[in-house]
């Protein structure tokens, strides 16, 4: 495991949970507006070993309830099974973040019963989707076979997307909920400028901007939100 970052308590990445969060190094995707563009890279340096991890969660099992594995792209490395295996050996549930584009690979880890929670980004409609993820020949047939598979999955996850104002307009919602139709529940969550994001220059929504979009998807999903937003 390339394991970069790690955070020792959240009350926000594992809703309803009290939670550490991994961050994994490495990923397949150039979003321009991604803030953690260290950890793209294949050879981006790992921090921790897994030993490491393990040792701290295994002190905090008695306050933790869930660790929340982020990225990068978690489901390119490819040691994860034997590393999820040891957290939930220690009384721990998992929650998984991905961008979708390794459906065998999750579809494997749901179906041995190692995740709890599911987040997958949606990255726009499905015309705007090789710009926003930053891979302009990306094949969709993945993101749409994640997709689907979690619509249908029995446990607990999400769909969300990262609102950027100069990325998504009203169409693209309109696309989205016809594509995630059916599904349990939608996040939006705004862009938030940084330092580290990957490309300058973005700025992010109103609430009433964010909102207006929001309802374009409820007919389609059963439960949609905005995160992070006063």
């Amino acid at each position: 495991m390339k394991l970069c970052g790690f955070q020792k308590t959240t009350l926000l990445d594992y809703p309803g949970h009290i939670a550490a969060v991994l961050f994994t190094g490495g990923c397949n995707f150039r979003c321009p507006f991604c803030h953690n563009r260290e950890l793209l890279p294949a050879d981006a340096e790992a921090v921790f070993t897994a030993e490491e991890i393990l040792n701290v969660l295994k002190k905090r099992a008695g306050i933790l309830e869930g660790v929340c594995i982020t990225g990068g792209e978690p489901l390119l490395q490819p040691d994860i099974e034997d590393f999820i295996r040891s957290i939930r050996s220690l009384g721990l549930e998992i929650k998984l973040d991905t961008n979708g584009s390794r459906p065998e690979r999750l579809k494997q880890l749901c179906e041995k019963h190692l995740l709890d929670y599911v987040a997958m980004d949606i990255k726009n409609g499905p015309t705007h989707y090789g710009e926003t993820s930053g891979c302009p020949d990306i094949d969709l047939a993945s993101i749409r076979e994640s997709v689907d598979f979690l619509k249908h999955w029995d446990k607990p996850y999400e769909f969300r997307t990262t609102v950027v104002r100069e990325l998504h307009c009203a169409q693209d919602f309109e696309e989205i909920g016809t594509w995630l139709a059916g599904a349990s529940q939608y996040f939006l969550q705004n862009y938030v400028d940084s330092e580290n994001v990957l490309q300058p220059g973005f700025t992010s929504c109103t609430k009433e901007e964010l909102l207006s979009f929001a309802a374009i998807v409820k007919p389609y999903v059963k439960q949609v939100s905005l995160r992070g937003v006063d």
